[in-house]
């Protein structure tokens, strides 16, 4: 019998050390957690093609570069770019830097002006084109945080292909961070700055299928309560640092019988480090989260054909039959332009 495929998009964010620490350095931050992307290898022999969203801070380190070009140029990795807004240069349009601390804490992008924040984006690609020879083309938000306005600048930095969203997640306000609630559970198109950008979101799912609906029914501050919590108590991510094997299992049966074949599968490189997160405390942790990806990727082979692609690849495939949704209300998730 003919088994149905499913895409997989495996990204992992490639970023310096300090993750969910609170302060975050500014100058000469540490990237030895890009060592431990060797630990792909098993994932790279099971077929998989990742995409490397890459902070600035490891798009300038030397011996981070020589990694990436490896897992470029043998296994077919996808170079991306990756903002963390907070301690990517310029800090500041007046001030070059002399006088700033060393350390920063993980300011909300609703809180960069554009014209800061357009400058870090620039700085950013530019670093990527430098290591590649070619401008970089996908792009993820550190912490999810797109907002409706970030989508021209996007565009405006050559952005092609965004991983920046995610489903049913809305914060109490803008400073807390973005509103992605009602966005597509699959890939779809933004439009913005007379381009289109495609997008490959994360993959959430609700554990009851007309969760959703109901939250975004109820008025007032308990609807909007209910939108916030919800991926709290009513909606699992495809996120393999939070959930044991058997929920991600479940989390892919219910996507997968609700019509879904786009699965996004993401994780931080430090999160594979040893005591690179809190919740990575050990090697026994970091080799147990390994293992249990491994483990996710041979289940999902048995039951379904797989093909792995990475963010373009994925665009290229994909492109021409995904959708170009008009939401009826503002959101973070799109402009809602044509």
């Amino acid at each position: 019998m003919r088994r149905d495929t499913l895409y997989l998009a495996v990204s992992l964010d490639v970023e310096e050390e300090g993750l969910f620490a609170g302060r975050y350095a500014i100058r000469k931050p540490g990237v030895t957690n890009t060592a431990r992307l060797s630990r792909l290898r098993p994932l790279l022999e099971r077929g998989v093609r990742p995409t490397l969203f890459c902070a600035h801070s490891v798009l300038t380190d030397a011996a981070s570069c020589a990694i990436l070009a490896r897992l470029r140029d043998q296994h077919g990795a996808e170079i991306g770019a990756h903002l963390h807004h907070w301690n990517t240069p310029p800090l500041s349009l007046e001030n070059k830097g002399a006088n700033l601390p060393d350390t920063t804490t993980s300011v909300p992008a609703s809180a960069v002006p554009a014209p800061l924040m357009a400058a870090k984006l620039a700085t950013l690609f530019r670093a990527g084109a430098e290591f590649q020879s070619a401008p970089l083309t996908s792009f993820r938000m550190g912490r999810w945080d797109l907002h409706r306005a970030h989508w021209p600048l996007l565009a405006r930095a050559g952005v092609l292909c965004d991983a920046s969203v995610r489903p049913l997640h809305c914060a109490p306000d803008p400073a807390a961070g973005p509103d992605h609630f009602s966005a597509p559970a699959s890939p779809y198109w933004v439009s913005a700055e007379g381009g289109h950008i495609f997008e490959v979101p994360l993959t959430v799912t609700p554990l009851l299928r007309p969760l959703p609906d109901v939250c975004s029914a109820l008025p007032g501050r308990g609807g909007h309560r209910a939108r916030t919590g919800l991926k709290k108590w009513g909606a699992l991510a495809l996120l393999p640092v939070y959930h044991p094997l058997w929920a991600m299992r479940a989390i892919t049966r219910l996507f997968v019988k609700r019509g879904g074949r786009v699965l996004s599968l993401t994780w931080h490189s430090s999160e594979m480090l040893p005591g690179g997160a809190p919740h990575i405390p050990d090697a026994a942790s970091a080799e147990r989260l390994m293992r249990k990806i491994e483990a996710y990727l041979d289940w999902l082979h048995q039951g379904w054909e797989v093909r792995s692609l990475t963010m373009n690849e994925l665009r290229c495939a994909l492109g021409t039959s995904a959708p170009r949704p008009r939401p009826a209300a503002a959101c973070d998730w799109t402009t809602g332009r044509e």
